[in-house]
């Protein structure tokens, strides 16, 4: 499939295709979705629609990235790099985790995994424009703390993903999986402190 930005016509109802989408996907599912629904949802015509996306799959993709991951993750890339180790983690974690935990995060992460297997774009879409956007910020703010003696990081790649995966604990599994329905601000600054007293154990100096 060709890049996303390349498909796609992005005219005056452009966000108004885009939220009636994102309200059906997230109620039907991916396979669930109709073209018809989507539409009346938008308050667009068919023929409108498909001038705007000609494949749901990427009406999709559009949804899950654009319209919640970029904008998720690059809250990420306003961390101040020169700032130290745990005031800078600490406010990254409580960004990442607004997103994780979500009604939509969670909704957005539930139709990729389910989806995944039979349509591998979906997954590799959401990867590239939010998991990998945030690592990526992760990675070159460790670099700057290693080079002011803050941080001992052999392998970056690694600590980065440990970190994402470390602000994931507890709350979001039991969140995706409908264990609980709600959390609390001091559940997730529980999970947040932990998250970077764990992180800074192993790479602190």
């Amino acid at each position: 499939m060709h890049a996303i930005s390349d498909q796609i016509k992005r005219g005056r109802k452009y966000d108004q295709v885009i939220a009636g989408a994102r309200q059906i996907f997230l109620h039907d599912g991916f396979e669930g979705a109709s073209v018809d629904d989507i539409a009346k949802a938008a308050g667009v015509s068919k023929a409108t629609l498909y001038s705007y996306f000609p494949d749901k799959r990427l009406l999709f993709l559009e949804v899950a990235t654009a319209g919640c991951c970029r904008q998720a993750y690059d809250a990420v890339q306003e961390i101040n790099g020169d700032r130290p180790p745990a005031e800078v983690l600490y406010a990254a974690a409580m960004d990442l985790m607004c997103f994780f935990l979500s009604d939509f995060g969670r909704a957005i992460y539930r139709v990729v995994v389910a989806e995944s297997e039979r349509f591998p774009e979906l997954g590799r879409e959401y990867w590239q424009n939010g998991p990998a956007r945030a690592r990526a910020v992760l990675i070159g703010y460790f670099q700057n703390a290693i080079d002011r003696g803050e941080l001992v990081i052999a392998d970056l790649d690694l600590a980065a993903d440990q970190f994402l995966e470390l602000c994931k604990v507890d709350l979001f599994p039991r969140l995706v999986m409908g264990l609980e329905r709600d959390y609390s601000a001091a559940d997730q600054k529980r999970i947040a402190t932990g998250a970077v007293d764990m992180f800074l154990a192993r790479y602190g100096t």
